[in-house]
């Protein structure tokens, strides 16, 4: 972290080992002492859908399809199981992540994503960038790499704290950039698009995908920070494998917050801001966020889809008509990203400033 000439503070892992009293820095402190939200959140009926069962020839297709229709219109996440991606696979990636975090500080620190101590860049290990001496910050440390596409990688950001981690995580992306295409082909198929290939096209042929491992601490005071605040995110989707024995990922909907269970070897689908406005509203980005462990750390990885930075993005001309005009405005996705970080520093949505 840092930025504006400032000295960089110490990751919140480390925050998290010094903290020998109820406190936590005020930077941190987004909330106030007695957040209802937080104590009230039960645990949402979100659907398990069976990846396998959306492409049968049977009655448990159109079953599956309707559960994942539901999912993508109240909800904007589901659960995914028989996804193909191998338990072992998953076990491995979370693992590998996992011992990253767990390396000494001066490791880690090799893979900074400070820039002579200073200038930040999205790739690397460390924190959210610095804005504004008031932005409230996040009770997480991550590891940010761009893997997608393969010839933009910065290997050299890539950890070799296992010797087979750039191969893990290789394979992993292969093996989910399936499970990506066959969700949207799903997902084209619900709309009725003449084109089963409609999103998968719409990512370009530089689509980027880009891997969070993230580390969220134990945190003595977790009723007044954010592991992650409020937030949608900026993506066609991502997939998600959460911590399988910590819960802290909550959505919001209808004015309430709702604890995502935990699901072990499921993958966690979140639909973004892009997919909301190519589908024209019909599929939601959902608001969500990560609450903190006072007792226990928590670990997740995401893949983020995104289409092409260069190419523009705008409702299907298939969904918009007399009844239901363009809810979205035509934007380019860099600069919707600009906008993006923007907001999210501010804790605001920058999709509310393309609507129509």
């Amino acid at each position: 972290m840092g930025s504006m000439g400032e000295e960089p503070a110490m990751t919140v892992q480390e925050l998290a080992n010094v903290l020998g009293k109820p406190d936590v820095p005020a930077q941190y402190v987004a909330r106030g002492h007695h957040d209802q939200q937080l104590a009230t959140a039960v645990t949402s009926p979100i659907p398990v859908i069976d990846l396998c069962h959306l492409f049968t020839e049977d009655g448990a297709a159109t079953d599956e399809a309707s559960k994942l229709r539901v999912a993508l219109e109240s909800w904007g996440l589901f659960l995914l199981s028989n996804h193909g991606v191998e338990t072992t696979m998953m076990d491995d990636m979370m693992i590998a992540s996992r011992e990253f975090f767990k390396r000494p500080l001066e490791d880690k620190k090799r893979y900074t994503n400070l820039i002579g101590g200073e200038q930040f860049q999205f790739e690397g290990y460390g924190n959210d960038q610095v804005r504004s001496p008031d932005q409230i910050l996040d009770w997480s440390d991550r590891l940010y790499l761009k893997v997608e596409p393969e010839d933009e990688r910065r290997i050299t950001l890539w950890p070799t704290h296992l010797e087979n981690f750039r191969d893990i995580l290789h394979n992993f992306t292969r093996k989910c950039g399936g499970v990506k295409d066959n969700l949207l082909r799903a997902m084209a198929k619900l709309l009725q698009l003449h084109d089963d290939d409609y999103f998968v096209d719409q990512l370009g042929e530089k689509v980027e995908t880009n891997v969070r491992c993230s580390y969220y601490p134990e945190c003595p005071r977790l009723e007044l920070v954010f592991g992650l605040k409020p937030h949608c995110d900026g993506t066609v989707l991502t997939l998600l494998m959460v911590d399988d024995s910590v819960g802290g990922l909550q959505v919001l909907r209808d004015g309430v917050w709702w604890d995502v269970p935990i699901v072990p070897h499921t993958l966690l689908v979140i639909i973004g801001d892009q997919t909301e406005i190519m589908s024209n509203g019909f599929f939601k980005s959902p608001v969500h966020r990560v609450v903190t462990n006072a007792k226990k750390e928590r670990l997740s990885v995401a893949l983020d889809y995104s289409v092409d930075h260069e190419r523009e993005i705008e409702p299907s001309a298939q969904l918009i008509d007399e009844k239901r005009p363009a809810l979205y405005m035509k934007v380019k996705v860099k600069d919707y990203n600009a906008g993006l970080y923007e907001h999210f520093s501010q804790g605001t949505m920058v999709i509310d400033t393309l609507q129509i």
